[in-house]
């Protein structure tokens, strides 16, 4: 099995061409939704939250109460990223699926050193990118700068990346996906 660490920053197309990867049969894992699981009711973050930020969970944990809490004080997310990162690589872990290729939808993959057989970052131009994330409901300039400034600049991500797409058009992204695809089940 090829352990593929899908990863770009925020805009960039990751949930596009991860989906992409799912609709060519190919198992995907999710970063994002594993936090999701963890954070809903009987998730196994839901009581080593409450008991660190009891004002943040009710019977799940609040991503907005969080938001807030992190507004007045952004220590605090290495605290939260202290009980939330080990149990995503335990969620992770577990996702064992029988399969040639498996694609592992990871934000922060170069960040966290995440090791994985392969990888592939996803890219746009800023102008794009930038204009992708503010469309987002919720979404401000200060919300949009604070994201980046905790991820690694496209460029080092780059440099890193073994696979680069670039995600200007849904058609050039997923004829290239596909040819990645060949390309690494050709090589399993």
């Amino acid at each position: 099995m090829i352990r593929l660490g899908l990863t770009g920053s925020i805009g960039m197309g990751k949930s596009t061409t991860a989906a992409m990867f799912a609709g060519a049969g190919v198992p995907v894992w999710d970063a994002d939704a594993a936090v999701h699981r963890l954070y809903a009711p009987g998730g196994e973050a839901v009581e080593p939250m409450r008991a660190a930020f009891p004002a943040a969970v009710t019977d799940h944990v609040s991503r907005p109460a969080l938001k807030a809490l992190l507004a007045a004080d952004p220590t605090q997310l290495v605290r939260i990223e202290g009980i939330v990162h080990p149990l995503v690589a335990e969620d992770r872990e577990r996702f064992q699926p029988q399969a040639d290729l498996v694609v592992f939808d990871i934000p922060l993959l170069f960040e966290r050193d995440i090791a994985m057989d392969v990888t592939l970052l996803v890219t746009a131009p800023h102008a794009l990118q930038r204009t992708r994330v503010l469309a987002r409901p919720g979404m401000t300039e200060d919300t949009f700068d604070l994201i980046l400034s905790r991820q690694m600049p496209d460029r080092d991500k780059r440099a890193r990346a073994d696979h680069v797409i670039e995600t200007l058009e849904m058609d050039a992204t997923r004829l290239q996906v596909q040819a990645l695809i060949r390309y690494l089940c050709s090589h399993a």
